[in-house]
């Protein structure tokens, strides 16, 4: 069994054939997908992808490349949408994406900081895990996580160094590993992913973003992550089905509804 514990699958880039995606998916042995929310505008739309397809579960946050165009009532939004979905069928796994980017030119760093900060509380008060976005900002965010204690969670598309990698563990998150580790010459996360201890590691697409090393920047799609689990075996050296297991565990361990949802 696989689990996607990133994919963007309410996007407007699936619009046209997500049924079909969903259904390659399946056959390629993906049995469950967390579709995690951008923006407020977004959360109707992740509750109803995920609302329509049983093997999909949601999770509400405002992206660190959205906060431009977010205000408090947003937060407000969030958190009332979180209790409100409490009681949905699909209930909200986690909150995220949430996080840091300090890599594109025009970083807002406050308002990121600000609205992440103020994410993590939420996170911390509803005692729900969250889904890190952590591009160049790997320190910033553990700081952050240091003064705020959540349930742990997960560093979304982690590239940084073995000691960061370290102490996300000892803040009891998951990092989770995708389309980058493809590419023969990520030489540091290849070798990460490679030596990280087995319960450390999950699996995501982040589709249609981060596509595979095979796409070649095309439109990536959650039924990748049955190839990208092969690359990543192969690397550590073990059986694809005994990869596939095991982050199959330690995703249902890091989001426990998953594993109540399964």
């Amino acid at each position: 069994m696989l689990i996607d514990t990133h994919c963007h699958l309410a996007a407007a880039e699936f619009a046209a054939d997500r049924d079909e995606l969903l259904e390659a998916a399946q056959l390629s042995g993906v049995a469950a997908i967390v579709v995690p929310a951008v923006d407020a505008a977004s959360f109707a739309e992740v509750y109803d992808c995920c609302t329509r397809y049983a093997e999909c579960s949601p999770a509400y946050g405002i992206h660190p490349l959205y906060v431009q165009h977010a205000g408090k009532d947003d937060l407000k939004t969030l958190r009332e949408w979180l209790v409100r979905a409490s009681d949905a069928p699909q209930r909200p796994l986690a909150v995220g994406e949430i996080g840091l980017d300090f890599f594109v030119a025009d970083r807002q760093i406050e308002q990121q900081e600000f609205f992440f900060v103020e994410q993590l509380k939420i996170a911390r008060d509803m005692e729900l895990p969250v889904l890190l976005h952590v591009r160049r900002a790997v320190d910033q965010v553990l700081k952050n996580l240091r003064r705020i204690r959540v349930t742990g969670g997960i560093a979304h598309a982690f590239n940084g160094s073995r000691q960061q990698a370290e102490e996300f563990l000892r803040l009891g998150f998951k990092l989770g590993f995708g389309g980058a580790m493809t590419y023969s010459g990520s030489t540091r996360i290849r070798q990460l992913a490679a030596a990280l201890p087995l319960d450390a590691i999950v699996l995501e697409t982040d589709a249609p973003d981060m596509p595979p090393a095979w796409l070649a920047g095309g439109r990536n799609t959650p039924a990748q992550l049955s190839r990208i689990n092969t690359v990543l075996a192969e690397l550590r050296g073990i059986d694809a089905s005994e990869l596939a297991k095991a982050t199959a565990l330690n995703a249902m361990a890091v989001l426990p509804r998953l594993r109540s949802a399964d």
